[in-house]
Formats: C-alpha cells, sequence, structure tokens
C-alpha cells in the first residue's frame, strides 16, 4: 500500500518523494491540457472538457487564476481539472510553475502527515463501526450540499 507514514525514511525524504511524484503527476496533467488544446480537441480526450468536474475546475481557474493551481492541491477530486484546465487555456509558465510547486509543497507536506493518519483513522473507525463512519460521511456531505447551496442562493445571477 501508497503509506508514505510506513517508509522507514527521514521525514524530509518521505515529503521530498511525494513532491516529486506529485509534481510529476501535475505537470503531466497540465501538458495534457496544452495537447488538447493544441489540436486533441477531436480526440476522446476532449470529452474531459465536457465534463461538470472540468466546467468547475475551468470557472475556478478563471475566477482566481494562479492561485486556484496552488490551492486546488488541497481539494479531492477537483485538482486534476483545475491543473487541466490551466494548460487548455495555456496559462503562462511564469504564474503557472510558481503556483504548481507552491501546491505542490503543500500536498506533500499534508499528505505526508495529517492525510495518512486521517485515513489510518477512518480504517480504524471503519473496524470499530462502519455504520458511524457512513453516518459522519452522510453528515458532511449534507453539510457540503448546504454550504454550496447557501452560496449558489447567494451569489446573485446575470441575466442575458
Amino acid at each position: 500500500m501508497f503509506d508514505p507514514t510506513s517508509w522507514d525514511a527521514p521525514f524530509a525524504v518521505v515529503v521530498a518523494t511525494l513532491f516529486v511524484i506529485v509534481m510529476l503527476r501535475g505537470n503531466a496533467t497540465y501538458l495534457l491540457g496544452r495537447g488538447i488544446a493544441a489540436g486533441a480537441r477531436r480526440t476522446r480526450a476532449a470529452k474531459l472538457m465536457e465534463s461538470k468536474h472540468y466546467a468547475t475546475g475551468a470557472k475556478w481557474l478563471n475566477r482566481w487564476g494562479a492561485p486556484a493551481v496552488a490551492f486546488c492541491f488541497l481539494t479531492v477530486g477537483l485538482q486534476t481539472m483545475v491543473l487541466l484546465a490551466a494548460g487548455i487555456t495555456r496559462m503562462p509558465l511564469r504564474r503557472y510553475l510558481p503556483a504548481v510547486i507552491i501546491g505542490c509543497i503543500m500536498w506533500a507536506f499534508l499528505y505526508g502527515t495529517v492525510g495518512m493518519i486521517g485515513f489510518k483513522a477512518i480504517g480504524l473507525l471503519w473496524a470499530q463501526s462502519p455504520w458511524l463512519v457512513l453516518a459522519l460521511a452522510l453528515l458532511a456531505a449534507g453539510l457540503i450540499f448546504w454550504m454550496v447551496r447557501r452560496r449558489d442562493e447567494a451569489v446573485p445571477t446575470a441575466s442575458h
């Protein structure tokens, strides 16, 4: 299992390794986006641009720019689409690279410490009470849904 807390290495080596892994993955996603923008729109990869997640990622990128790239590393499920949108929109490397480096550093520290501890805690709780884990997940999903709905109701829409 890919569990950095079980690696027999100093913490700095663990974080550096995670940084390299996420840096390669993040930049590969950005380059895939650049490839799509360069003419791959006629392939099956272009279907990614029609997904709801891509639309959300592009919206984040259009609204926040480079900080969206950095902070997408703190999300689950949105990171790939923000990086893909950065590539498709051909975000200049002078803005993209510093943002992706900051995001990768945050992700490496988070995943190397709290992230894996959280996964282990969920696993231990699941072993004791799967129903409690499911109830907490439903509660979290309900809270997120409520927050998104509340935010959407507060944002005025432009009429055409």
